[in-house]
C-alpha cells in the first residue's frame, strides 16, 4: 500500500451554485417540484436565472462541499471534478484550492460552460435544485488521476455522477484502484429520484462491494429498498454488510452495521436558514471522525455539528472553523 497522502478524496460535479429566495408560488410558476434536484439544459437555466430574484453565488458540488468541509476540519483532502477554462471554472478552482485542497483535474479548453445549480431556498429552508451539468460530462476515466487515489484513506463518490455516462465510467475505475491499493470507496446517494434513476445501479455497486460506506437521507434509503417504512429500509442497509449512515433531519441519524446500531441526535440550531448542503456536511464530519479512528457515534456528532453549522445560514459551505468547533465541542 502506498503511504497516505490524503484522509479522502472526493470525485463529483465541479458546480457553481447559484442561491436565491423564493416561495412556493414561484414554484409553481416555474413547474419546479419542491425539495428535488432536476437536470437542465443551458437555455433553460438562462431562463430560470433571468426569473429568480436577487442571488448569492457560491463554489459547490456535492462531493466538493464535503472536501470543503473536510478541509475545515483539518483533514487532508483532494477533489477531482471537471470545469471548463472559464470565469466560472477559474473561481471554482481558485476557491478549493484556497482550502488547501489538492485539485489535480485539467480544465476542458472547449466544450459546455462550466456547470450551474440554481438553488431556489424556500422560507421553510428547503431547498429546490435546478441543475446545468455543463463541463461536468466531460469528465471520465482519463480525469482519475490514480496516485491520488492510491494515496487516498477514502475515496468519495457522489451518486449525481451516475448521470453523466464517462463520469460513471471515472466512478468505477477510482473505486478499482482504491480497492487495489487497500483503501476504502464510500457512496452517497445525492437524491431521491437520482436514486428512482439509478436503483438496480446503486443496489448492484452495495452488492458487488464496490463501495463499503453507504450515506443516505430518509427519503434516498426509502426509495432505495421501495418501501414506505423506514425501519424496513434500514434493516435492509444493515443486511448489506456495508457501513450505512442516514441522515434524518432533526430527528438525527442512525449508524449501522451488520453487528451494530446506532441512533445519534442532531446538533440544536438557532434558526434554520437554508438546508443546502445539510448532508453534504454532515457526510464530511462523519469522514474526518472516521479516518482519525474515532468511533462511530463520535463520527455521527461530528456529522450532526458540521450539518448544523451549514443550515444557519446561505451556502453548503461552512463559514465557521469546523475543527475549532469541534474542540469545543469535545469531538476532538
Amino acid at each position: 500500500m502506498s503511504s497516505r497522502q490524503y484522509d479522502v478524496l472526493g470525485l463529483g460535479n465541479a458546480i457553481v451554485d447559484v442561491i436565491a429566495r423564493a416561495d412556493d408560488d414561484f414554484l409553481a410558476k416555474e413547474n419546479l417540484n419542491k425539495g428535488s434536484m432536476m437536470l437542465i439544459d443551458e437555455p433553460r437555466a438562462e431562463s430560470l436565472y433571468a426569473s429568480m430574484g436577487q442571488a448569492s453565488v457560491f463554489s459547490g458540488g456535492s462531493a466538493a462541499n464535503t472536501i470543503v468541509g473536510l478541509a475545515s476540519f483539518g483533514s487532508k483532502a483532494a477533489f477531482i471534478g471537471k470545469v471548463r477554462a472559464d470565469e466560472t471554472g477559474h473561481a471554482f478552482a481558485h476557491d478549493i484550492r484556497a482550502m488547501g485542497i489538492h485539485f489535480p483535474t485539467s480544465a476542458a479548453q472547449d466544450g459546455p460552460s462550466t456547470a450551474r445549480c440554481l438553488v431556489l431556498v424556500t422560507p421553510d429552508g428547503e431547498r429546490t435544485m435546478n441543475t446545468y451539468l455543463g463541463a461536468c460530462q466531460k469528465l471520465g476515466p482519463d480525469d482519475v488521476d490514480e496516485a491520488t487515489v492510491q494515496a487516498s484513506a477514502i475515496t468519495y463518490l457522489e451518486g449525481y455522477l451516475w448521470d453523466p455516462p464517462a463520469a460513471k465510467e471515472a466512478f468505477v475505475k477510482a473505486a478499482a484502484i482504491a480497492h487495489a491499493a487497500g483503501r476504502q470507496v464510500a457512496l452517497t446517494l445525492s437524491d431521491p429520484f437520482c436514486v428512482d434513476r439509478y436503483r438496480d445501479e446503486f443496489l448492484g455497486l452495495i452488492r458487488k462491494k464496490t463501495v463499503d460506506i453507504v450515506f443516505a437521507n430518509q427519503h434516498e434509503l426509502r426509495s432505495l429498498y421501495q418501501t414506505a417504512d423506514f425501519d424496513t429500509a434500514l434493516a435492509a442497509l444493515r443486511d448489506e454488510g456495508v457501513l450505512g449512515i442516514v441522515t434524518r433531519s432533526e430527528h438525527g441519524s442512525m449508524v449501522v452495521t451488520r453487528e451494530e446500531t446506532h441512533a445519534v441526535p442532531a446538533f440544536p440550531i438557532e434558526k434554520l436558514v437554508d438546508t443546502t448542503g445539510a448532508g453534504d456536511l454532515f457526510a464530511a464530519g462523519f469522514l474526518a471522525g472516521l479516518t482519525r479512528d474515532a468511533d462511530l457515534v463520535t463520527c455521527a456528532r461530528m456529522g450532526a455539528l458540521a450539518a448544523s453549522e451549514v443550515i444557519q445560514h446561505y451556502g453548503a459551505r461552512p463559514e465557521a472553523n469546523l475543527r475549532d468547533l469541534a474542540q469545543q465541542n469535545g469531538l476532538l
